[in-house]
């Protein structure tokens, strides 16, 4: 057969070619360090590539959001933190004022610095987390959650934000809240916090005793107080964590201590004449009155997240607060109504702070499950960078190896085409 000139140089330059490319693709394999430069290298690597590519790149923003959650989270710890130590002064200056010792200069002195715990509360309440988006506001962010108020019968403040809780995706399966509202944290109380009492009557007193109305209710005229209690006697009794009114009536010129049930108005739970001194237990709980009531005269006894219960934070201070600027002008009256009134606030202080301690506490367990969930999330992104790996990275030993082997293919097809060119007959003539 016979081949000519043209077919022989036509076949050693696509010889030469061949194995330039295989050459300049090992070259280009060792420049990049990867094996998949193009798609077209290994069409099964490079589509799994995509989407071992793309889960890793879905990780890395659910641990971008772990870190602003992180953030919003750890400033509403430190907020928190803050608020239960205001509480725990407020709680230390009341038990200052509550000495028999102090005269109303002293106690008015006391409640300047309660204002001041008040209104630091109050700053912390509003905080916000460096971004003007408020700490406590649920997702309302066009005003600070709490507003101060003015008026008769307020608590000083009115929050103002939503009842939501500010969450985010921090993984794929688990949308966490970041921060809690107002309304968990300063209007609530923990779970089991027992029953509040609050000496107040529904009706005027025949003769005023200058304390005024209180949210619809009026001081009672007498000085009964409750020394002890409301305590929990026995969760399993009829009737226990309902609301209850201790009525003082008079009956046949004796004063008679009744309690009403709570489901059925005319039908008295407890009925007994008054005892200065005694302990008095009706629906599974117990409290022990002193002094001299007067007919018409009221103690409620309330659980303390009942509707009728105060449950907020700001109220209970502003009540104390103007408990302590009150003159007490030296009466019986006054006396027990700062007694009682003082003693209730230092109830709610205590579930307000319980309160406040279990959000923190809450805080706590979301800020260490992150640390457990970038865990997971810091093995998952290994194991993707490994896949990865397998599927585009080059094995350097093999690739050199292969490279000296196409430098010299490449070579011999070009002495190969030398050789071939030189073969002419002219050569011989």
């Amino acid at each position: 057969m016979r081949i000519s000139t043209v077919t022989m140089f036509d076949q050693s330059v696509a010889s030469m070619n061949r194995q330039q490319s295989d050459f300049l693709k090992v070259s280009q394999q060792i420049a990049s360090g990867r094996r998949v430069v193009n798609p077209s290298d290994d069409p099964q690597a490079s589509s799994r590539a995509v989407g071992v590519g793309q889960a890793k790149a879905i990780t890395q923003q659910y641990a971008d959001a772990r870190v602003t959650a992180r953030n919003t989270l750890g400033q509403a710890e430190s907020v928190v933190n803050g608020v239960a130590d205001g509480i725990t002064s407020a709680k230390t200056l009341l038990i200052q004022a509550a000495s028999d010792t102090l005269s109303d200069v002293d106690r008015q002195s006391i409640a300047s610095e309660l204002r001041s715990v008040y209104e630091t509360l109050i700053g912390q309440a509003n905080a916000t987390d460096g971004n003007g988006r408020y700490l406590f506001g649920g997702y309302s962010d066009d005003a600070a959650p709490f507003a101060r108020t003015s008026g008769e019968g307020v608590s000083g403040t009115t929050y103002m934000g939503d009842g939501n809780t500010r969450e985010q995706r921090i993984d794929a399966s688990r949308l966490m809240p970041v921060s809690d509202n107002g309304i968990t944290i300063f209007q609530s109380v923990p779970s089991g916090a027992g029953y509040v009492a609050r000496a107040e009557r529904e009706s005027a007193p025949a003769e005023p005793n200058g304390l005024g109305v209180q949210d619809g209710y009026y001081a009672n005229a007498g000085s009964v107080t409750f020394t002890s209690g409301p305590n929990r006697v026995d969760p399993n009794a009829e009737h226990f964590g309902k609301p209850f009114t201790i009525n003082f009536n008079e009956e046949g010129g004796e004063i008679r201590v009744q309690v009403a049930n709570p489901d059925d108005p005319d039908e008295l739970i407890y009925d007994q004449p008054y005892e200065s001194g005694k302990t008095v237990s009706f629906g599974g709980i117990s409290i022990t009155l002193e002094g001299e009531p007067e007919g018409g005269d009221q103690i409620h006894v309330r659980p303390a997240d009942d509707e009728g219960a105060n449950q907020d934070l700001f109220k209970t201070l502003k009540d104390a607060i103007d408990l302590l600027e009150m003159d007490q002008e030296d009466t019986a009256e006054n006396r027990a109504h700062f007694r009682n009134t003082l003693n209730t606030a230092m109830r709610e202080l205590d579930n307000s702070l319980d309160n406040v301690l279990t959000v923190r506490a809450s805080m706590g367990a979301r800020l260490n499950e992150l640390d457990v969930v970038d865990a997971v999330a810091g093995n998952r992104m290994m194991n993707y960078e490994q896949t990865l790996s397998d599927l585009v990275d080059l094995d350097y030993a093999q690739a050199i190896s292969e490279y000296s082997l196409r430098q010299v293919g490449l070579q011999a097809a070009q002495k190969a085409f030398v050789d071939v060119k030189g073969m002419s007959l002219f050569n011989f003539l």
